[in-house]
């Protein structure tokens, strides 16, 4: 828009040349128009000086299960999870995100509408912490610093590793699972039957939407589904071992771990019997995030040409 200073000349010139006496007011408006157009240029330069680099931020939502307790994907008993991140954009569509999420989870047989599931009767509670590394899509060109591009959705999907360790009640105490063997684990009935790991893998796959509130803070909902490489966590997996694999306690009386591994007696007739099905293998728990957060943008400045 703004005239460099060889046009300039010429212009001064034919109007000297055909306006002598009106020579002194064109004088006076050149400083002016220079300082217009300077202040255009510099106007329409802006959006391209800030860079937006990436994102910090903290996600707070509710947790859920699914898995052998929960094997009709019902959503009625959400829990608690809080997570924080880290994101750097690629470029203005890719992004990867480092995260770490604090979540519970849990279940409860009495829950289900199935009648085999409420007179089973288990249950049990985990704390999960979780490290994840995703690969975030805009829909759109997302810059906090435009007009134009403040808000996009997204799909994300990554891999992590999580911890768990799986636990119960019986009479008002707490137990955890895994060292009980409940599934035979650990006894001569199932040599093969190994304790299971307490740290699993975990592919994270959801979409959100991200919106800027403000020059340098953003809003985020996203929903995303944890697919996992573990069967226990919820400690339900296989097969019953019996009452031949858990030896009565030092009075004679049944062991804490027959007693979890099998709770039909509070239901009426037992049910725990020797090889019948306690679990399904075949298939692999899994647990949802729903979070909302804020998250802070991370500019660089870039000097305009």
């Amino acid at each position: 828009m703004g005239l460099r200073y060889p046009q300039l000349g010429r212009v001064f010139a034919e109007v000297s040349a055909r306006n002598g006496p009106s020579l002194m007011q064109f004088r006076y408006t050149i400083p002016l128009f220079l300082l217009l157009s300077s202040f255009h240029s510099k106007t329409a330069a802006q959006p391209e000086v800030y860079v937006h680099e990436g994102e910090v931020g903290f996600l707070v939502g509710a947790s859920h299960y699914f898995g052998d307790l929960n094997n009709r994907s019902s959503i009625n008993r959400p829990k608690s999870v809080l997570g924080i991140f880290v994101r750097k954009q690629i470029s203005n569509y890719v992004a990867v995100r480092f995260s770490a999420n604090y979540a519970q989870v849990g279940y409860a047989d009495q829950y289900s509408k199935v009648e085999f599931n409420r007179r089973r009767n288990l249950s049990f509670n985990s704390d999960i912490l979780e490290l994840a590394l995703q690969g975030d899509f805009n829909f759109y060109r997302f810059q906090p610093f435009s007009h134009a591009d403040f808000f996009t959705p997204y799909v994300t999907l990554g891999a992590g590793v999580f911890n768990f360790n799986p636990y119960a009640y019986l009479r008002g105490t707490k137990y955890f699972l895994r060292p009980l063997g409940t599934e035979g684990q650990g006894s001569t009935v199932y040599p093969n039957r190994k304790f299971y790991r307490t740290m699993s893998v975990c592919f994270p796959v959801g979409m959100g939407i991200k919106y800027n509130l403000a020059r340098n803070l953003n809003v985020t909902l996203e929903a995303v589904y944890r697919f996992t490489t573990t069967d226990y966590l919820d400690d339900v997996s296989s097969t019953y071992a019996g009452s031949v694999a858990f030896p009565l306690d030092p009075t004679g009386r049944p062991s804490i771990a027959f007693q979890l591994q099998d709770r039909s007696n509070d239901t009426g007739v037992p049910i725990g019997g020797f090889g019948r099905q306690r679990g399904f293998s075949a298939q692999r728990d899994q647990y949802l995030f729903l979070q909302a957060g804020l998250s802070f943008s991370i500019s660089s400045y870039r000097c305009p040409d």
